[in-house]
């Protein structure tokens, strides 16, 4: 059954240069808009959900550009507020070979989400009319105010019978010096308020301080992902684990812990047109499966694949339908039983 599913965040102006140039050779950017929950929104959306956004935009022609991109993603506006005159934005470098892409983030202190009060929101009409609410480990970062908007929607949505998901996602150039430590408490009480969560052994190592003796990153993984869902009471912990290849392609192979169990799908390696956004849609994949009752076995494969898939196009945002990742699916395992 369709679920209607919010996502609380922040809508970004992404500025991407084109190919493969650095923002020191080019002087063209093309610009569109994005965020980790406007891209769950519009991936949930596609799948079949209703895919709403809690955000706040400029009253300006800025925001009205921002709100008509996101009706063009099918996502519902219902929820966002207007208010303020500008929009965060971040700089996209694509990289090739031995040279990474980098995210430059411009200063998002001035954003009309960021600058919003807790009033523009009605957080009790949401809570009662959504299934399920989305946050982020990116808007965490935000500010003061912010996070406690996160806690009071999580909290409702609790106490309406809803379930919270949250992203880790944790981006070090947003926490600036000592970061990690800066985090922990934060990221704890999101953890405590959720019922679905995407991270791997990193975040418990860095983000929650969580110590292990193993060495290899599937030892670290299978030690830490059940004291951490033991410790915060959660019911899922879904995530990745990448590989970059000397080819420049991509491998990826997702996990889920469920019922004190672990299920990983299988490796899957494609070529990269566009990566940001893959972690979007595995969530996404994931938030799917919950809801419709998939195997955690089918869960992982839906959500990986998904992911697979997210990096063909270009852009933050999945655009893939559900048929299209069931027929992915179907092709992989033809390739691989021939």
């Amino acid at each position: 059954m369709p679920k209607r599913i919010a996502a609380f965040g922040e809508v970004m102006m992404r500025l991407q240069v084109p190919g493969y140039e650095s923002l020191s050779q080019s002087n063209t950017l093309q610009y569109s808009f994005s965020g980790s929950g406007v891209n769950v929104a519009s991936a949930l959306a596609r799948f079949g959900h209703t895919g709403d956004l809690v955000s706040t935009l400029p009253d300006n022609p800025i925001g009205e550009a921002a709100m008509a991109h996101l009706r063009k993603l099918g996502i519902s506006t219902s929820f966002i507020s207007r208010g303020g005159k500008y929009v965060g934005m971040y700089f996209l470098e694509n990289g090739f070979g031995a040279r990474p892409s980098r995210v430059t983030y411009s200063d998002r202190l001035e954003s009309s989400f960021n600058k919003a009060n807790s009033d523009v929101y009605d957080f009790c009409k949401v809570a009662q009319e959504i299934d399920i609410v989305y946050f982020c480990g990116i808007t965490l970062a935000m500010n003061e105010s912010v996070r406690q908007q996160m806690i009071d929607l999580a909290q409702e949505v609790k106490r309406n019978g809803g379930t919270v998901v949250f992203d880790c996602n944790f981006r070090p150039s947003l926490w600036g010096t000592d970061g990690y430590t800066m985090a922990k408490p934060h990221y704890e009480k999101m953890l405590h308020l959720s019922d679905i969560v995407m991270m791997n052994e990193k975040d418990a190592m860095f983000t929650l301080g969580m110590a292990t003796e193993e060495s290899e990153r599937l030892g670290q993984l299978m030690q830490l992902i059940p004291q951490v869902a033991e410790k915060y009471d959660i019911a899922v912990i879904a995530g990745t684990h990448r590989k970059i290849n000397g080819d420049n392609t991509h491998s990826l192979k997702g996990f889920m812990y469920k019922e004190r169990e672990f299920e990983f799908s299988k490796e899957l390696t494609f070529s990269v047109y566009d990566r940001i956004g893959a972690g979007d849609a595995y969530a996404s994949g994931i938030i799917h499966g919950e809801v419709g009752g998939f195997t955690p076995k089918q869960s992982i494969a839906y959500a990986t694949t998904a992911a697979m898939l997210a990096h063909t196009v270009v852009g933050d945002t999945p655009t893939s339908t559900e048929a299209e990742v069931l027929q992915a699916m179907t092709e992989i395992r033809l390739d691989v039983g021939r």
